[in-house]
Order: C-alpha cells, then sequence, then structure tokens
C-alpha cells in the first residue's frame, strides 16, 4: 500500500498516517450550524473532507465518515423567534438544503451524522461525569468547565486563552478561570430548554462533540478515540481544544489521533463571514455555474491554504474542466477496459501527499492534452478510447469531477421549457430523414442551431450542447 501523509494540525507538520485498528478509519468532521443557506465556507469545508474521505477509500481503508448537525444554538433560537416556526421546522429545513447543497457539489454520503438534539442524554452524562470529579461546576446562569484542571489544555491549538473569543460573551465574575467555557446553559425567558439533574437549560457547544464521538465512534480500549477529527481553521480554537480538554478529562483517551483544518475562503481579499455582508450562498451561484464547476474551482487550491474566490478563475477553471468534457465527448458511448495505470499511480502519489488537489488537476490537465494528441493520430481506436473511459471514471471516483453526461455538461443553463422545445425539434428531425424528408430536416437544423444549440448524429443518437 502507498503511503499517505497528512498535516497534522497539531504537531504542525506533515505526518504518515497510520489507522488505529488494523483497515478501519473513524473521521469525524465538525457540521453545520443550521439556522441558514450554505455558503462556500460550508462547500469548502465539505470538498476537503470529501476528497479526504476519497482518497482513503482508495487507500482500501473501511471509513466511517461522520459529520454532525448542530440543532440548538442561539442562531436557532433567534431565526425561530424571527420566523414564528418552531425548532424542529427552522432545523429541518436547513438540513435538507444542506443535504441538498452536499448532493449539488457531489460529495459522498456520510455514515453517520448524528444531531445535537438527539444526543442530550450523553452530553448530560458527560457533564455529571465532569461535575463529580470537581473539573466542571454550576453557578448563576450554567454549568463551566474548569480549564485549570486540565493540565493539558491548550496542547491542540498551542493557545491556552484567546482574549476575541472572550470578549464576544459577557465577562461573568462567577466563573474560576476567565477562560472557563459552558458546558449547559440555564434556562432563560424566551429559550429552548431540556430537563438534566443539574438544572433545565441547553447543551453548550462545544460538548456536543465529544458526547456524540463517545457515542458513536469511541475505541473505548485505545488511547486515541478517533483516527482524524476535522474542521474549518476557525475551529482549531477554542472549539477543537474546548472538545478535547473535555474528552481528556471525561474518558482519560485522547479524542483524535490527527487533526485536519481547511483553510478559510475569502471573496476578493475579504474574509467571508457575514459581519462583513459577503457571505456567498451556493443557492445564487449554482444558477450561474453547476455543482461540478465549483467544486473544480475549490480544488484547484490545497486544502490547507486561504482560497480567494473571484469569478475571473472561476470562470478560467471552468475552462479546464470544459476540456475534460470534450474529450469525454470524443469517446461517448465506448465501453471501458483498464485504468491507465501511470495516470492512476500519479493521481494517487498526488492525494497521497496530503490531498495535493492542484497536483492532482495538473496532472489531468496533462493527461487530455495527450488524449487529444492521441485521439488525432488514431481516431478509430478503440482500445484507446476504452482506457479513456476507464480512466474518467477513477478520476471521478477520487476527484468527484468528471461524473456528468459529456453532452448534458453542456446543457446547464438551459431552461426546462428549451429542453423540452430542442428536445421535440430533435425527435421532429429525427422523423423527417426517417421519412427522406431532407428538405425538412435541414430546416429544422436551421432552427436548432439559431438557439445557439449544437446538435450531432452519433451511432447513440442525437446529443447536442448549447454552444
Amino acid at each position: 500500500m502507498m503511503a499517505l501523509f497528512i498535516f497534522d494540525s497539531v504537531k504542525k507538520e506533515k505526518v504518515e498516517f497510520k489507522a488505529i485498528k488494523n483497515n478501519d478509519v473513524k473521521v469525524y468532521v465538525c457540521g453545520p450550524t443550521v439556522y441558514d443557506d450554505s455558503h462556500l465556507g460550508h462547500a469548502r469545508s465539505a470538498i476537503a473532507f470529501d476528497i479526504l474521505h476519497r482518497t482513503l477509500k482508495a487507500n482500501n481503508y473501511n471509513v466511517t465518515m461522520t459529520k454532525n448537525f448542530t440543532d440548538i444554538d442561539d442562531k436557532i433560537i433567534k431565526k425561530m423567534n424571527d420566523t414564528n416556526k418552531s425548532l424542529e421546522e427552522v432545523t429541518n429545513y436547513y438540513i435538507t438544503a444542506y443535504k441538498n447543497d452536499m448532493n449539488i457539489l457531489n460529495i459522498l454520503d456520510n455514515t453517520l451524522e448524528p444531531k445535537a438534539t438527539e444526543n442530550l442524554d450523553v452530553m448530560i452524562e458527560m457533564i455529571e461525569d465532569l461535575i463529580s470529579k470537581d473539573i466542571a461546576y454550576a453557578i448563576s446562569d450554567g454549568v463551566y468547565f474548569d480549564v485549570s484542571k486540565d493540565k493539558e489544555y491548550g496542547n491542540i491549538s498551542h493557545r491556552a486563552s484567546d482574549e476575541n473569543s472572550q470578549a464576544r460573551v459577557e465577562v461573568n465574575t462567577q466563573k474560576r478561570n476567565s477562560s472557563d467555557f459552558a458546558l449547559w446553559k440555564f434556562e432563560k425567558q424566551n429559550d429552548v430548554s431540556f430537563d438534566a439533574p443539574f438544572g433545565k437549560g441547553r447543551p453548550g457547544w462545544h460538548i456536543e462533540c465529544s458526547a456524540m464521538i463517545n457515542k458513536h465512534l469511541a475505541y473505548k480500549d485505545e488511547t486515541y478515540q478517533i483516527d482524524i477529527h476535522g474542521g474549518g481553521a476557525d475551529l482549531l480554537f477554542p472549539h477543537h481544544e474546548n472538545e478535547a480538554a473535555q474528552t481528556r478529562c471525561s474518558t482519560k483517551a485522547h479524542l483524535a489521533k490527527y487533526w485536519m483544518h481547511n483553510g478559510f475562503v475569502t471573496i476578493n481579499g475579504e474574509k467571508m463571514s457575514k459581519s462583513l455582508g459577503n457571505s456567498f450562498f451556493l443557492k445564487d451561484i449554482v444558477k450561474a455555474y453547476s455543482g461540478e464547476v465549483i467544486r473544480f474551482y475549490l480544488l484547484t487550491a490545497q486544502y490547507r491554504t486561504n482560497f480567494n474566490f473571484n469569478e475571473e478563475d472561476l470562470i478560467a477553471s471552468k475552462k479546464r474542466l470544459d476540456k475534460f468534457y470534450r474529450v469525454k465527448k470524443r469517446v461517448y458511448g465506448v465501453g471501458q477496459s483498464t485504468v491507465n495505470k501511470e495516470l492512476q499511480n500519479d493521481l494517487m502519489k498526488a492525494l497521497n501527499d496530503d490531498l495535493n488537489t492542484p497536483k492532482a488537476i495538473a496532472i489531468i490537465d496533462e493527461y487530455i492534452t495527450k488524449a487529444n494528441e492521441t485521439l488525432d493520430k488514431e481516431p478509430k481506436n478503440k482500445n484507446i478510447k476504452k482506457e479513456l473511459v476507464a480512466s474518467f471514471e477513477f478520476i471521478n471516483d477520487l476527484l468527484g469531477v468528471g461524473f456528468n453526461d459529456a453532452y448534458k455538461y453542456f446543457q446547464f443553463g438551459i431552461s426546462h421549457d428549451d429542453i423540452q422545445k430542442i428536445e421535440e425539434l430533435i425527435l421532429k428531425r429525427t422523423e423527417a430523414k426517417k421519412n427522406k424528408d431532407f428538405e425538412t430536416a435541414d430546416k429544422i437544423r436551421d432552427e436548432i442551431s439559431a438557439l445557439n444549440i449544437s446538435i450531432m448524429d452519433t451511432p447513440n443518437g442525437v446529443v447536442w450542447e448549447k454552444l
């Protein structure tokens, strides 16, 4: 098996990945807080860890991929109050919308998708355990984790505190230490709350991941509970630091063997955030560009780097993907044989080097150029075409691109009514040709061409695309 190297955010270096047990790999990625539509930041993280998922599978690992939904939070409660809808109505709507967006981006299905509200029992158990050890304590507004009781606090992010993070919440003089964080927030007016032995309220953000990993994924007899914990770079501190502390103090095990984080998305140089008013929702961008084009564009940068999104680069990236599909059209309807071994080896080397997608795409670009040259020299060589088809399938499995029909890819952006009209005209033309009414057939072709559509007669029938 080829060695797989990943960048560990804690060690701050590239390390060789070794599964905790045999070929089984347990991955937990922090998912969205479901109170609004998905934006490019969600897409970046989802695609980054989808490539990890695909690369692990390509290395013959059995992957348990887990992504949670935070379905109880201050922002969700605000959305409930703003819309006069129930918790379930708000969260179910945005969970469905998120899953639809992930499908558009060709993200592999997760093995597990736990919700916070469905795992309150294990959160309460973990908090009770920490209270019994005097690592957690109750004050007027909730139950807090005492960071001074954890000697290893700060080892994940290499930061013991963050003044900016603390400034975002009200200073509570009842806390033992300024860095102590909430495990449970006691009930307030117009709040959503649940019963617990230590007081009615709702969980803090950090406890849900520790508790759900312990319940659904954790190896109970190992030093580490799971193989890989991932998320956006902004989660390293305080979220992941606090998760790690809770797990260490409650279970005596480390949360994850490896920690991975994807970079930020910026738009024309500004960090994407609601406060800047430049959040780019996926539902808007997919009106102009297909999910596959967005995915391909985001893969042109290595997952750990910050990504500056701009439409100029997106269009340039689309042109690279267009070239791929033009070759796919040249082998349309051909069966497949075996993958080009050199391509397979080169792509695996690139992805096994900390998911180096820019290198992988450069390899594909070169392969496409050579494929065109070969097809120009030997346009009727079926063996070459069959190998190309198999290689395209491998690229799809590994990178999640190239999965569309070669002609339908070029039909993106055409309305349903226009598609229906074009296909009706094609049927009429086909009938005219069958009846040897070539004059009518030519007139219909001209009518189709006037719609900026190109048609081609193939052994598999008539295919068409937008010019």
